[in-house]
């Protein structure tokens, strides 16, 4: 990882918005700027990066950060930083406004003392963050690939009676002696009515005789995430449920074919939308069309209704419609997509047919 170009590019964000360095605490963004993985860090970025950790980290920060000096703090981050930015002459500091808490801003302010001002930066690093580079979007392959392997060989094991959390169990499981580092997120398994449920993790109810479960997972390989649906029917579908379920892939494969560089967030979400207010089911469509990857399961740019960010070659995102009937059944189809110069390469290896479990 090209860790000084990344820095190079946050340093002339912060001359936009003239600010004289920047406080990072979110951890997701302190990797990305310098690679540290650990728990605790601070990372004072500007002209002269330093990035500050506890005694527990020596070794490890030592080893890992890179375009940034190494300071041990002993009389704790914030207080550290603050005393970084008096000797740097550093006087207008952007903070991450999302993400710092108002405990912390009030110690930082504290530690800082009169004559600075903080200048809240929403979206500054993560906006670095959208756009990947050929060694970030390898990982991203990888991942999907780990995640996709394990779909089929789970399948075996979705019978009715097994309990939701049972089927998760074995998935994590699955994904961890594969060499997943973890699960991206909550593994949702929802089943017959709990299907309708759009953020319905796994929970001690038992798969139906008869019904859908919505399979929505991913790993974390080398830090990376991958996020995949596929719903799935117990047992022979009736006619609605196989009109529904195809009026959702109509609707994916309609807003992937809108992907292309040049493109809004907006537009995509409109073309999922169109074909599910055309089958009359656009009401039941309750959250965005998808949104990018990375480091984090959720990233910019947001895949919804007016959304204006323009898609660019090297976003990678997800694109995820859904319909959720209450207390009857829902279904959601979900690829992770690379935009490319001229499109899109869908990276999610995996069918889309309705599967009916015998």
């Amino acid at each position: 990882m090209d860790f000084r170009a990344r820095q190079k590019k946050l340093q002339s964000a912060l001359e936009r918005h003239k600010v004289d360095a920047m406080l990072i605490l979110h951890a997701a963004n302190i990797r990305f700027l310098c690679g540290f993985t650990g728990s605790a860090g601070a990372l004072l970025a500007g002209r002269r990066p330093v990035f500050f950790t506890d005694g527990r980290y020596t070794g490890q920060a030592r080893a890992q950060v890179s375009g940034a000096r190494v300071a041990i703090a002993r009389k704790g981050l914030l207080t550290s930083a603050a005393a970084a930015c008096a000797s740097s002459g550093a006087r207008r500091i952007g903070i991450e406004s999302e993400h710092l808490t108002v405990a912390q801003l009030a110690a930082f302010e504290k530690a800082l003392g009169k004559g600075y001002k903080l200048v809240r930066l929403a979206g500054v690093v993560e906006e670095l963050r959208a756009t990947k580079d050929a060694e970030e979007i390898e990982r991203l392959r990888n991942a999907v690939e780990m995640s996709s392997a394990l779909f089929r060989p789970l399948l075996r094991h979705l019978r009715p009676a097994a309990s939701e959390l049972s089927v998760a169990a074995r998935l994590e499981y699955s994904a961890r002696r594969s060499g997943a580092e973890g699960m991206s997120f909550e593994t949702i398994v929802a089943s017959g009515v709990r299907s309708a449920l759009p953020h319905g993790v796994a929970s001690s109810a038992l798969l139906p005789s008869a019904g859908f479960v919505v399979l929505d997972y991913g790993v974390v390989l080398d830090g990376y995430c991958s996020d995949m649906t596929r719903t799935v029917h117990v047992g022979k579908a009736d006619g609605d449920e196989r009109g529904i379920y195809a009026a959702v892939l109509e609707a994916q494969l309609t807003a992937i074919s809108a992907v292309r560089p040049g493109a809004t967030a907006g537009e995509v979400d409109a073309a999922a939308r169109k074909v599910l207010k055309r089958a009359r089911l656009d009401r039941y469509f309750t959250h965005s069309t998808g949104h990018g990857v990375g480091l984090e399961i959720h990233e910019q740019p947001r895949l919804g209704a007016g959304v204006e960010t323009v898609l660019e070659p090297g976003m990678v995102i997800t694109i995820e419609p859904g319909v959720y009937l209450p207390e009857r059944f829902g279904v959601r189809i979900e690829d992770m997509l690379l935009v490319t110069g001229t499109g899109y390469e869908v990276l999610t290896p995996v069918g889309k047919e309705l599967i009916e479990l015998s």
